[in-house]
């Protein structure tokens, strides 16, 4: 029987507010999903990849209200910085989802309206703190933990009162708990799965779902009270459903992409996991919708060792990332993200730091095997990669660090060890490197009888090279393609499938001329 096909592969960012430009944070999180969305496209899965901004919201009406312009033409004036940046980054996004488009704003109208019919929605006041930075209900005992500040911000809480909708968060919470503690990696990293479950055995209060219009115009109309707008996680929450067309609601999307649901991976900063952890699996069990397979919460990113702050000048901004991108090419900076830290941690991002990975890991290792390997074969065997025709013993030393490569992606993507992914193919570059030291083909190559062996030799260095080029094709996706072209596969397929194995490269390929692939900075 032919192998089944495998399971879609349905990866989500975090919608961006859009009450500035994008940073440093909105790219970090849209290059870890570009990358797992790349791999998983080279694995054979069938891939869908949305990324989108928020447009609602208090934080959008205050924004505006300094600009002097509405909230509508502030979303219209910044989603576009992140589509560009996007675009720069080389991002590979399927869509991209505005919350103010009507194929969302319908279907969030569709879903309310769906659980106020089942009951799970109902009439009730609020009385307490409100964090217009999260925009964010906060208990009365969490309000006087933080000083009756914002535990993510440190900004003043506001003092809230009135009448609205709350949803019946408290209705799902044991389900919720018993799914989590059924699933180990429904949350992730694991410290944060453990922060979730011990605050939701503490107990929860109901959610309050909506905002009277007098105090924020700027939002959805509750479908059943014209005088409410929907409170803006529920809004967020449900784009993830609706940017694949559910629920139905008689549009020409209706059910357009229905088959990638349930999400393989929703990809979050750590300030917004309890909405997606706790809100979004209760509203998707309310409304009988299957939950995301995994929620992944990653850390923050300091600057030179200081919060990032405008003020200090440490900020890395949209323009502060162009430079970057100028100065080292794109493909450097989406691999320092990964590289630096472990994909749940927080990290910093130092300039002398960046360099040395750069010089180290790129100029001097990979990108001089490829310079190396291509020039002994061009002055050795006329430019043209020789058949391995005598065993080396060495050999087994580089196969061994391919294999381990291969062998070890699958599950480190599964878990986005995205660091250890890469240290793979920097080990097999290493094996290699080291290799060439052993075997001294510069020395092999002024005795003719060792021909036979030095043809293994270089052989073997230009197999490895391109199978660490092979992986790290979701992270250098300008510069791969440029080396592989070097080694004569620029047309070669380089799905993992067919690329992905020991002993792909034929001999007898020409190789071309190796221009420097990372130029060392000083």
């Amino acid at each position: 029987m032919p192998d089944p096909m495998p399971e879609p592969f349905y990866v989500t960012t975090p919608i961006y507010y859009v009450n500035d430009q994008p940073h440093i944070g909105h790219s970090y999180t849209t290059v870890a999903a570009d990358v797992l969305a790349r791999y998983h496209r080279l694995a054979g899965r069938d891939v869908r990849f949305l990324t989108g901004t928020d447009e609602h919201g208090i934080k959008m009406c205050k924004a505006a209200d300094e600009k002097g312009i509405a909230p509508n033409e502030l979303a219209d004036l910044n989603a576009p910085h992140f589509k560009a940046l996007w675009e720069k980054l080389d991002i590979t996004n399927d869509d991209f989802i505005r919350t103010t488009e009507p194929r969302h704003e319908n279907r969030v109208s569709a879903l309310v309206q769906t659980l106020v019919d089942s009951g799970e929605i109902y009439r009730g006041s609020y009385e307490g703190w409100y964090d217009e930075g999260q925009e964010e209900y906060v208990t009365e005992t969490a309000a006087k933990e933080q000083d009756f500040k914002s535990a993510i911000n440190a900004k003043p809480l506001v003092k809230y009162s009135e009448d609205t909708w709350f949803f019946r968060l408290t209705k799902f919470a044991p389900r919720l708990i018993e799914h989590i503690e059924a699933n180990p990696t429904f949350i992730q990293p694991s410290s944060r799965r453990n922060e979730v479950l011990s605050k939701l055995k503490m107990g929860i209060e109901d959610l309050c779902i909506s905002r009277n219009k007098t105090k924020l115009p700027w939002g959805i109309d509750m479908p059943n009270d014209p005088d409410h707008v929907v409170y803006v996680w529920i809004d967020a929450l449900s784009n993830y459903i609706n940017a694949l067309g559910i629920p139905s609601i008689g549009d020409d999307h209706d059910g357009e992409f229905a088959q990638y649901w349930p999400a393989s991976i929703h990809l979050i900063g750590k300030d917004i996991l309890w909405f997606h952890a706790v809100y979004w699996p209760c509203i998707l069990m309310a409304a009988d919708l299957p939950l995301p397979k995994q929620i992944y919460a990653h850390g923050w990113w300091t600057s030179e060792g200081q919060k990032m702050s405008k003020t200090l000048g440490n900020f890395i901004s949209c323009d502060q990332i162009d430079e970057i991108c100028a100065d080292y090419g794109r493909d450097v900076y989406k691999y320092y993200l990964l590289r630096a830290i472990t994909f749940g941690s927080d990290g910093d991002f130092n300039a002398e730091q960046f360099r040395q990975t750069y010089n180290t890991e790129l100029a001097n290792s990979l990108g001089n095997l490829l310079s190396r390997t291509v020039k002994m074969i061009g002055k050795y065997f006329d430019g043209v990669v020789p058949a391995p025709t005598e065993e080396v013993a060495e050999v087994a030393d580089v196969q061994a660090a391919a294999q381990a490569m291969i062998d070890a992606a699958p599950e480190l993507m599964d878990k986005c060890a995205f660091n250890k992914y890469i240290q793979g193919s920097i080990d097999l570059v290493h094996a290699t490197n080291q290799f060439i030291e052993i075997t001294a083909p510069f020395t092999l190559a002024k005795d003719d009888t060792q021909r036979e062996r030095l043809a293994t030799i270089m052989y073997t260095c230009a197999e490895a090279v391109r199978l660490a080029l092979v992986y790290l094709q979701p992270i250098l996706t300008d510069k791969v393609p440029a080396a592989l072209e070097v080694l004569a596969q620029g047309d070669a397929p380089t799905d993992f499938a067919t690329a992905g194995q020991w002993g792909v490269l034929q001999s007898g390929t020409a190789v071309g001329p190796a221009q420097p692939l990372f130029p060392r900075k000083s």
